[in-house]
């Protein structure tokens, strides 16, 4: 008989299952995981009252696919590669400045945000479960609204913050949120495809 508690940690949900790949393969994931947190942090969508950037989806993303400590990795890579001056933060910035800045409070939650993510579809807010995947993603940007806004309210005021650091980006965090639980969804689809076809 299997061991039920065997079982379970066997059956730990992972989409890409990167912590069981070669060094190389982790190595070329952190490497391919940061062009596309640049990639995301370049694009805008207009919106009102502010443009909706794909930054928080990317970090979201990287935390879901490659897990808890491979995502939170790859963020700070991505991260290092900015203070090196690469443009590969929101509008291209770079540059060590932005992480004493006023928006210092979101680049330094991004880790923590994406570890959580991947932390918590390891525990089944996966796209197994759409509705605790959308939550899993507004967890995400609620951390790093909230970080990022703690941050800015040093220097502004705490309702100046919650004004300028928190408000405008309500409405693009939910979208962000129904996208990125969409995507997890899907990829959980394809993922369950192949099996259920064997037993057929």
């Amino acid at each position: 008989m299997q061991n039920p508690v065997t079982s379970t940690a066997k059956t730990i949900y992972n989409p890409l299952s990167l912590g069981t790949r070669p060094l190389a393969w982790r190595i070329g994931a952190v490497v391919i995981g940061t062009f596309l947190l640049a990639a995301c942090s370049w694009v805008e969508v207009p919106m009102l009252p502010v443009p909706v950037n794909m930054q928080t989806f990317g970090v979201a993303m990287v935390g879901a696919l490659y897990g808890w400590r491979l995502g939170a990795i790859t963020i700070v890579a991505w991260l290092l590669e900015a203070a090196m001056g690469l443009p590969v933060l929101s509008g291209g910035a770079a540059g060590a400045h932005h992480f004493v800045g006023p928006t210092a409070g979101y680049l330094f939650a991004f880790p923590v945000a994406g570890a959580l993510v991947g932390y918590l579809v390891e525990k089944g807010w996966s796209g197994k479960r759409p509705l605790l995947a959308f939550v899993n993603f507004l967890v995400c940007n609620a951390v790093c609204l909230v970080v990022g806004a703690a941050w800015l309210a040093v220097s502004i005021g705490v309702e100046q913050a919650v004004t300028y650091g928190v408000a405008p980006f309500l409405i693009g965090a939910v979208l962000k949120s129904a996208l990125g639980a969409a995507c997890l969804a899907l990829l959980a689809r394809k993922s369950e495809r192949p099996s259920n076809q064997r037993q057929a």
